[in-house]
């Protein structure tokens, strides 16, 4: 699948900069900070859209959230491999579909394009390898032979489903216990009370052809993948095993990225990734912002509205990514506001020293992507009316490029 195109990213470090510090993020299986400071190549697997319906607020917040993590490596010095999926075959894009009277591939195509466009316009660096659900269907189906051949696979009816407790780790990523788990893997897509399962955590692995869905001829027979298998696939394919961070939106925490990370490990006998680090959910007025609610604040929206993308990227920044927040119209407000100013601030002749700053801004990108710290040493540094600096709003336009993906 075709990615989008990347923004061209200063090098500080051929500046004349100097490289970036350790990165350290909060790891949701050991609930710690560690550090992820592999040695050349640091490996991110992202989960992607599922493309049913534009891209909104919630939606960017996570994706710049790991654009970040990119960066502090990037200004590290290390060369970053990242993979992000796209679910472009599930049942909410089907129902939807049908709901519209369009077709599927259509619906996927079209809001697949829409969220190359949103990135694009945002700065987001763009995954190398972005693939989708249905190109892997091969990948899914040499996975699920690796699990039934480690005795984790079990068919009800036609379908193939996926023994959790073969993974003496389940349970490690999210730290649910089970009764946890049981409360919230039916309302995220699970099947608990399917007759037939060993225990009502197992997964689907491969659903076998509904009358009127899409199938495809497979050595598991014909059917498509479940939603779990097709990251874990992914993921091992293009990163291998132990791959340093696995990301996503916190509503992923469980069932998605526990049930990945146990699939990879029975079939592998190793680690799935060494961290797991997840942003916060973005309400709207009181509420989670979703689809399903009608509550989306869309960045195409915004953009057609005439918003600075920099400043939809800003109003984003100003939350730290793993806070749960809520969007009020204000927020375009005051990151234009925000970003009117700093325009001005590196317009000058003279400033408060540009290095200083940069070593703020790296500090705080350093200790957990903190970009609201970021944000406030740059506000501090645009208001102050002293310094003799006269390279300051280069080397300020080049860092907040750099390290916060704003182009000034």
């Amino acid at each position: 699948m075709r990615s989008w195109s990347s923004p061209e990213v200063p090098s500080l470090d051929e500046l004349g900069l100097g490289r970036g510090p350790e990165v350290s993020v909060h790891d949701t299986s050991t609930a710690g900070s560690v550090a992820v400071d592999p040695a050349d190549r640091a490996r991110l697997y992202v989960c992607g859209i599922t493309p049913y319906d534009a891209t909104h607020m919630g939606h960017a917040a996570t994706y710049l959230t790991f654009d970040l993590l990119q960066r502090a490596w990037r200004d590290r010095g290390l060369d970053v491999t990242y993979t992000q999926n796209v679910t472009d075959v599930d049942d909410p894009l089907l129902e939807r579909a049908t709901a519209t009277g369009v077709d599927w591939v259509e619906l996927a195509e079209r809001e697949t394009q829409l969220f190359r466009e949103d990135m694009t316009a945002l700065r987001v660096i763009a995954p190398a390898h972005y693939i989708g659900a249905v190109e892997s269907i091969d990948l899914v189906v040499d996975l699920v032979e690796r699990l039934r051949a480690a005795g984790a696979v079990y068919a009800v009816d036609d379908d193939l489903y996926f023994d959790v407790h073969a993974d003496e780790g389940f349970g490690l990523v999210s730290g649910f216990d089970e009764q946890t788990m049981l409360r919230i893997f039916p309302e995220r897509g699970g099947d608990p009370d399917r007759l037939g399962k060993k225990h009502p955590l197992d997964c689907l692995l491969w659903q076998a052809e509904r009358p009127g869905e899409p199938a495809w001829d497979t050595r598991l027979g014909r059917g498509r993948p479940g939603w779990h298998i097709e990251c874990a696939a992914i993921a091992l394919h293009h990163l291998g095993t132990a791959f340093d961070v696995q990301g996503g939106g916190s509503d992923l925490v469980f069932p998605h990225h526990e049930m990945s990370a146990s699939e990879a490990t029975v079939a592998t006998g190793e680690p799935f990734a060494g961290a797991y680090v997840h942003a916060g959910m973005v309400g709207f007025e009181g509420e989670k912002m979703s689809k399903s609610k009608g509550n989306l604040v869309l960045v195409s929206k915004l953009r057609a509205a005439g918003h600075d993308p920099m400043a939809i990227r800003l109003a984003l920044l100003a939350h730290h990514y793993r806070s749960d927040w809520e969007w009020f119209d204000d927020e375009i407000v005051r990151a234009e506001e925000r970003l009117a100013r700093w325009r001005a601030a590196v317009a000058r002749t003279v400033a408060p020293s540009g290095e200083a700053l940069l070593a703020q801004v790296r500090h705080a990108m350093a200790h957990d992507l903190d970009a609201p710290a970021a944000l406030a040493a740059v506000d501090a540094w645009a208001a102050d009316d002293a310094g003799e600096d006269p390279q300051a709003g280069r080397t300020v336009r080049s860092a907040l490029d750099a390290l916060l993906g704003v182009a000034l």
